[in-house]
């Protein structure tokens, strides 16, 4: 069976509850051999930690720029202090997610970017990849890793991309690899199926962003809801359909697909590798 990474899936929301038990069986069953479980605050910090723990997956920390107006300075500092308790925890693969978001209305730009560079400096400083929301951001983004770490690479992956072929060439120069998910099931979605079917393969890594970014299947439109439909939850389970379609867009065999994308993944988030027993060079199911 193909195994798969799903990287970057936040199984502690409300949505999955007393459910997700059955939910990462369902996942494991179908060949997601892992998941990478992000934070978006300071409050659920012991939360996915605790839930990679319980389940063999991984975690990240990091402040959402969807939470930075809840979020105090103080709340750096614990990040700060979070990462060295935790920096011998080998499920602990990256600071994420962070970085910046420019389509919802409401917050604070200037905020959101110290928030961005601070965090992206405490992953120099504990010396972890990044874990990065780039929504109608990239450029911004771009501009603070450059200044956080002028002439140097990243590593980490650029989560749910949805950018240009010049701006997606820009994170793939700097080191980041691409997320791609649910949204690419999309047959309106063109520029992001271009990416999908001509991007390098070994830039890629696949996601689902669990509960959100539904694929097709399970998306539900307004008009739907207006009707009484309940919106589809997204779970790692569906990340194998989701790469089907990703491997029919590029014209290769899904296994091959599953291959590369769980050694990018590898070499994007290193601490991956001693999780599921595959390294950037190889890959060899544990």
């Amino acid at each position: 069976m193909a195994v798969f990474v799903d990287t970057h899936c936040h199984l502690d929301a409300p949505e999955f509850g007393a459910e997700m038990p059955r939910i990462r069986a369902r996942a494991q069953s179908r060949g997601v051999a892992l998941c990478v479980i992000p934070a978006v605050a300071a409050f659920n910090f012991a939360a996915v930690r605790e839930l990679a723990h319980l389940q063999g997956d991984a975690y990240a920390l990091g402040i959402h720029p969807m939470c930075t107006g809840d979020a105090l300075d103080e709340h750096l500092d614990l990040l700060d202090a979070e990462l060295a308790r935790q920096r011998d925890d080998p499920r602990l693969v990256a600071v994420g997610e962070i970085g910046l978001d420019f389509f919802v209305e409401g917050l604070d730009a200037d905020k959101q970017e110290r928030f961005f560079h601070t965090q992206l400096q405490l992953a120099r400083k504990h010396g972890l990849p990044v874990i990065i929301h780039v929504r109608r951001s990239v450029d911004k983004v771009l501009k603070h890793l450059r200044q956080v770490a002028p002439g140097q690479a990243w590593q980490g992956i650029a989560h749910a991309f949805n950018g240009s072929e010049q701006q997606a060439q820009a994170c793939i120069d700097l080191g980041l690899k691409l997320g791609f998910g649910g949204a690419v099931t999309f047959e309106r979605a063109l520029q992001l199926r271009r990416l999908a079917a001509s991007l390098p393969l070994e830039a890629m890594v696949m996601e689902t962003d669990s509960p959100d970014i539904q694929p097709h299947w399970l998306y539900k439109t307004q008009a739907q809801r207006d009707a009484g439909e309940p919106q589809g939850r997204n779970e790692p389970g569906e990340l194998p359909r989701i790469a089907d379609v990703v491997a029919g867009l590029r014209g290769i065999d899904a296994a091959a697909l599953a291959e590369a994308t769980t050694r990018n993944a590898v070499a994007a988030l290193p601490r991956l590798s001693a999780l599921i027993g595959v390294s950037a060079g190889s890959l060899q199911s544990a």
